[in-house]
C-alpha cells in the first residue's frame, strides 16, 4: 500500500512504493497539499503494478502520467499523436501561407506519415531523429533529394511549433542533416526556333499562354487563374496580385500578346476566366502541377523534350524524375533575357517581371507605366 512522507528539507510530500522489481523507494509527488499527493501515490503504486504484472503498455502509462498531471494541476494534459499534430499543424499553414506553399507542405508530410506507418499513432514526444533520418533517406531514393531535405526542413518548423506549444521537450528533426543536393540540369531560357515550334504546336488557349508567358513572365498558376477583370484591353494593360509573392503587379500588353487577347470571345462576367479549360485544371487540383505536365506536352509534341511514360519498371508516377533544362519556368527567363538584350535597365526588368524579394519589390515601386510600356515595346516579336 502506498504511503506518504515529509522529508525534513523539502515542502513537497513523498510517495513510498513498490517498484515492479519488488524494491521499495521515494518519488516526490510536487505537491504540499497532503490529499493530492496521496492521490499521486496510488497513482504511482497503479502503475507500478501494471509493469509488476506486465500489463504497463503505452497507452496505459500516458493515461497515468495525465490523471497525475490533473491532479497536480487542476486541467488536462494535452496530449497529440505524430499524425494528429501534423494535421494540426498544416491546417495553420493552409491560413497562414498561399495555397501552392500549405499543398507542398500537405504531399510531403503525407509521405512522411505514410513511411512511419503504425508509428504515426503514437505520441509525438516519441518521434526520433533516426526516423527522421530514415524517412529522408527513403524519400531521396524514391523521388528527389530536394524533395528529402523539404520533407526535413518542413518537420523543422512543425516541431518548432510542438516545442512551443509543449508537446516536445526537443526539435528532433533540427539534429537531422540535409542530404548534399546532386548537380541539377540548369534550366535555360527558350530560343526564338524554339519557341517558334511551340506556337505552332499548340492549340488556340496554350498559344495565348506560352505568350503571356514569353511577354510577361508571369508564373504558370498567375495566367492559369486570369480572368477578363485582370485584363484592360483600353489600355493594355495586365493588373494582378502574385500569388507567389502577393506583389501588385501592373504590365503593359505587348502588341503580339494584345493582338491576342483582341481575339478573344469577349464576354459579360468579368470574373470570367481568359484560358477557361487551364482555370478549370488549375481550380479543380490546387496547384499547377497538372498544367506544368499539359505544357510538357507540347514540348514533347514541338520535340522538345522526351515523352514520360509510366509503363517502364520501376517507374511509376511516383518515381524519380529527371531534371529537364526546359519547363515553363524557363518562359520568366526568356521574358528577362529578352529585356536585357533590349537594353532595359536591370531596375524596370525586375518590376516587370516581378522580383521574387520583397525588398526587391519596394525599392523599384517608383518605376511608372511610361518606363514598362517603352520597355515592353522594345522586345521583339517572336513570330
Amino acid at each position: 500500500m502506498a504511503s506518504l512522507r515529509r522529508h525534513p528539507r523539502s515542502p513537497y510530500w513523498q510517495a513510498i512504493i513498490n517498484l515492479p522489481d519488488g524494491r521499495r523507494t521515494n518519488r516526490s509527488t510536487g505537491t504540499t497539499n497532503k490529499k493530492e499527493a496521496l492521490l499521486i501515490a496510488l497513482k504511482f503504486e497503479e502503475a507500478a503494478n501494471m509493469g509488476q504484472q506486465g500489463t504497463l503498455v503505452e497507452r496505459r502509462a500516458r493515461k497515468t502520467i495525465a490523471d497525475i498531471y490533473a491532479i497536480s494541476n487542476q486541467a488536462t494534459l494535452e496530449t497529440s499523436s505524430i499524425k494528429q499534430y501534423l494535421q494540426s499543424w498544416l491546417k495553420r499553414k493552409q491560413i497562414e501561407n498561399c495555397e501552392a506553399t500549405a499543398e507542398r507542405y500537405s504531399a510531403i508530410l503525407r509521405h512522411f506519415i505514410a513511411y512511419l506507418g503504425p508509428k504515426a499513432e503514437q505520441d509525438i514526444s516519441h518521434l526520433n531523429s533516426r526516423e527522421i533520418s530514415a524517412a529522408r533517406d527513403q524519400l531521396a531514393q524514391k523521388l528527389t533529394p530536394s524533395s528529402a531535405n523539404l520533407m526535413v526542413k518542413t518537420l523543422r518548423t512543425a516541431l518548432n511549433q510542438a516545442l512551443r506549444d509543449g508537446f516536445v521537450d526537443t526539435n528532433e528533426a533540427s539534429r537531422v542533416t540535409l542530404i548534399k543536393r546532386l548537380k541539377k540540369a540548369k534550366r535555360r531560357p527558350f530560343t526564338k526556333p524554339e519557341i517558334r515550334k511551340l506556337l505552332k504546336v499548340a492549340d488556340f488557349e496554350w498559344r495565348g499562354i506560352i505568350l503571356c508567358g514569353l511577354y510577361t513572365g508571369l508564373r504558370i498558376s498567375d495566367i492559369a487563374l486570369l480572368t477578363w477583370e485582370n485584363l484592360d484591353l483600353v489600355n493594355a494593360v495586365l493588373t494582378l496580385e502574385s500569388r507567389k509573392t502577393e506583389r501588385r503587379m501592373d504590365i503593359p500588353i505587348a502588341p503580339r500578346l494584345k493582338q491576342y487577347f483582341d481575339e478573344l470571345p469577349a464576354g459579360d462576367d468579368p470574373a470570367a476566366p481568359l484560358f477557361p479549360s487551364v482555370y478549370a485544371r488549375r481550380i479543380a487540383n490546387k496547384t499547377s502541377g497538372p498544367t506544368s505536365a499539359q505544357f510538357r506536352k507540347i514540348m514533347v509534341k514541338a520535340g522538345l523534350a522526351e515523352a514520360r511514360t509510366h509503363n517502364t519498371t520501376d517507374k511509376g508516377r511516383s518515381s524519380k524524375r529527371e531534371t529537364s533544362e526546359l519547363s515553363f519556368h524557363c518562359l520568366r527567363h526568356t521574358a528577362t533575357s529578352m529585356l536585357k538584350n533590349a537594353g532595359v535597365s536591370d531596375a524596370v526588368a525586375r518590376d516587370i517581371i516581378g522580383h521574387d524579394s520583397e525588398a526587391i519589390s519596394r525599392q523599384y515601386t517608383h518605376i511608372d507605366m511610361t518606363a514598362k510600356r517603352k520597355a515592353i515595346e522594345s522586345l521583339p516579336d517572336i513570330l
